[in-house]
């Protein structure tokens, strides 16, 4: 049994992931930090084999609890998606302190890292590790995340970084960089309809939705892209 554990699972962007990756026939562990009942009610829906672990990522002591429990469910862990993320209200970087910034990065940046070391020491036959990026690496999200965006770009090096380090011993590491997609992170962020106003500025005149994600990240995991590594696929519409 290849199971892909899907960090922040529970909806939006990794619950797609979720679904797209039961359906190509992995088993399927859901992670998810409060919304128990979101990510068992998944669950229920994606059927056997899959299950919902509830774990902080920006704690390591929870990400080795994590991978513990995964550990009982038996088989093998072929991939890993770290999905999980997030960001706080739009601000100015006159308006961000040092205990917002350690929320973000230890979220975003240091859950990420500690997945993918508890994910390597149990892929000694090979594997891959996507990461969820985002397309404010590049574009700086000036006045709005710039923490969140600096937060990305430290993945994105990640990526890069471990996919060199990794590649002998046949484990894949690649990232999926999203642009403006319908989700319910922008409610984070204070403006919960922030994917009908800035997507249409996108060359393709449109927001994205996370079934468009799900199949990039899919694609990466697969065998399919077994020479693809190192590389952040941008989903953004042209952004």
């Amino acid at each position: 049994m290849k199971w892909i554990l899907v960090t922040g699972g529970s909806r939006g962007i990794g619950a797609a992931i979720a679904r797209l990756a039961a359906a190509r026939g992995y088993a399927v562990a859901v992670n998810y930090r409060s919304r128990a009942e979101e990510a068992e009610r998944l669950v229920a829906e994606l059927g056997a084999p899959a299950v919902a672990l509830q774990a902080d990522l920006s704690r390591e002591s929870e990400v080795l609890r994590l991978f513990a429990e995964l550990d009982k469910l038996g088989g093998v862990l072929h991939g890993l998606v770290n999905n999980a993320g997030i960001l706080e209200q739009q601000s100015d970087l006159l308006g961000i302190g040092e205990e917002r910034l350690q929320r973000v990065f230890a979220t975003n940046v240091f859950g990420p890292l500690l997945c993918c070391r508890e994910a390597v020491r149990r892929m000694g036959g090979g594997g891959a590790i996507v990461n969820v990026s985002s397309a404010a690496a590049r574009l700086g999200s000036p006045g709005e995340y710039v923490d969140y965006a600096a937060s990305k770009g430290a993945l994105d090096t990640l990526t890069l970084g471990l996919a060199k380090e990794l590649g002998a011993r046949g484990i894949r590491v690649n990232g999926v960089r999203p642009g403006v997609i319908h989700t319910e992170i922008h409610a984070s962020g204070g403006e919960p309809g922030r994917a009908d106003r800035v997507g249409p500025t996108a060359p393709l005149g449109r927001s994205g939705q996370p079934e468009e994600v799900a199949g990039a990240v899919l694609w990466l995991l697969s065998e399919e892209a077994s020479y693809t590594t190192g590389a952040i696929l941008d989903v953004a519409g042209g952004r």
